[in-house]
């Protein structure tokens, strides 16, 4: 996507050209901040597909059956948002990135939700799919924890959600640790401790400075600025 310009000017950051991935637990806030980001940057925003997702009641239902037709259907509609982005040559945030629909598949197949072979033919094509791929220039995580993430779905009170279970979401938690640890070795990722948080436009400030530092890795765990 070139060259990413960050600078200043009446106390925020102007953006070009830059690529952000919005990554996290379901019932994170994920849309919530991807929202808040787009505003504050001028950024596109391409949310993740729920409404139209037509797996999803299906995958809830009977995970086995579907766990594979459903990864591969997000797979699909996550690539083509994230040809759009690159294509586009546009300042975007993506709602979800691309490298988390292998967390989810990793998980399923750990927990015997999705057979072996099914998992291997899926790495297969994401692998050969990330040969078409530019990385998004930031990742920002928020951390949430399984017991909070059950509390924002029964919360949000989506039908097709009433099966997730707390073992469903430990088991996908401790998944994503395994993705921050290794996707921030090659894209600046920002840890987002978001139960602390409450203010959405702080929390957007709060990131662009973050991302001035150009760390690979940081946490954010309390105001350290004056906002």
């Amino acid at each position: 996507m070139g060259m990413v310009s960050l600078t200043k000017g009446n106390g925020l950051a102007v953006v070009e050209n830059l690529f952000i991935g919005v990554a996290g637990m379901i019932g994170a806030g994920k849309s919530t901040l991807a929202t808040a980001l787009g505003e504050h940057l001028g950024l596109d925003v391409y949310y993740e597909p729920v409404q139209d997702n037509e797996y999803l009641a299906d995958f809830y239902r009977d995970t086995p059956r579907y766990s594979f037709a459903m990864q591969i259907y997000l797979l699909n509609r996550r690539f083509q948002q994230h040809q759009e982005i690159i294509w586009r040559g546009r300042p975007a945030i993506q709602d979800r990135t691309i490298y988390e629909d292998a967390v989810f598949a990793r998980m399923l197949s750990d927990t015997g939700l999705m057979d072996p072979r099914d998992y291997r033919t899926y790495l297969q094509l994401f692998q050969h799919m990330s040969n078409f791929m530019c990385k998004p220039n930031l990742i920002v995580y928020l951390d949430v924890d399984p017991e909070t993430s059950l509390a924002r779905i029964r919360g949000r009170g989506r039908d097709v959600e009433d099966g997730i279970t707390l073992s469903y979401l430990s088991a996908l938690y401790a998944e994503y640790e395994n993705f921050v640890s290794d996707i921030s070795r090659v894209i600046p990722l920002i840890r987002v401790k978001y139960n602390e948080f409450h203010d959405v436009e702080e929390m957007a400030q709060v990131i662009k400075r973050e991302y001035l530092d150009h760390s690979f890795l940081r946490t954010v765990t309390e105001w350290r600025y004056h906002l």
